[in-house]
């Protein structure tokens, strides 16, 4: 694995010639080494639907490509960062939370309201979630940035789990997931929190959870 965290805010990644990494503009603290870094306009391995799907969300950004021989230390805004290993699953999560990423990985992009339907959609609008999260499958590592930092929560068959939308951060496995309402539409107006609405995660795997609802 690429990443090695340093502290609750900083992550270290070490490249080797031939290797690649995305990363958030911004993110890169400092490096030793010749490395370069270059804007992708094509947002990883996604290709331009996966840019697409982050322009229409409101998400900035297209990734820097990092490249060469060294060692570079990312960071970003003082939020807490979260390293997470794949072997082979998909990772779902939210595109603002992404820090880095290693190049083994495909990004794509899934449409949040493709598991919950029409009103998984207007209510992922109401909650000021981006309606595109970013997937990112294969073998190798990610970096997630988080307020107040992460906690891992397990899902299984005999335990769903019930989520805040705006302090979820990522999940896998063989999860569905679902936006629900405690409250009727009259109640919700103003109310963005999980006092309104909640994320259903049911299967098994993992969810990944900040320690504040507050969005970055």
């Amino acid at each position: 694995m690429s990443f090695r965290e340093i502290n609750s805010k900083m992550v270290e990644a070490r490249l080797a010639p031939g290797q690649r990494l995305f990363s958030q503009r911004g993110a890169m603290l400092a490096y030793t080494g010749e490395v370069s870094f270059t804007p992708n306009m094509q947002s990883g391995q996604g290709g331009v639907m996966s840019m697409l799907g982050r322009r229409v969300a409101g998400e900035a950004a297209p990734l820097m490509t990092v490249e060469g021989s060294g060692t570079v230390l990312f960071g970003h805004g003082g939020h807490h960062v979260h390293v997470i290993a794949l072997t082979g699953d998909t990772l779902y999560v939210e595109a603002d939370r992404l820090l880095a990423f290693e190049g083994t990985l495909r990004q794509g992009t899934m449409f949040l309201g493709s598991q919950g339907g029409v009103m998984g959609l207007v209510r992922g609008q109401a909650t000021g979630q981006g309606l595109f999260t970013t997937t990112l499958q294969g073998h190798g590592a990610v970096a997630v940035m988080a307020h107040g930092g992460v906690f891992e929560l397990p899902i299984t068959p005999q335990r769903p789990v019930h989520v805040d939308p705006q302090a979820y951060v990522a999940h896998h496995g063989e999860v569905r997931n679902k936006l629900s309402t405690a409250l009727g539409w009259r109640d919700m107006v103003g109310r963005g929190s999980g006092e309104a609405f909640q994320l259903e995660l049911s299967g098994h795997g993992t969810v990944y959870v900040q320690a504040s609802e507050e969005k970055l």
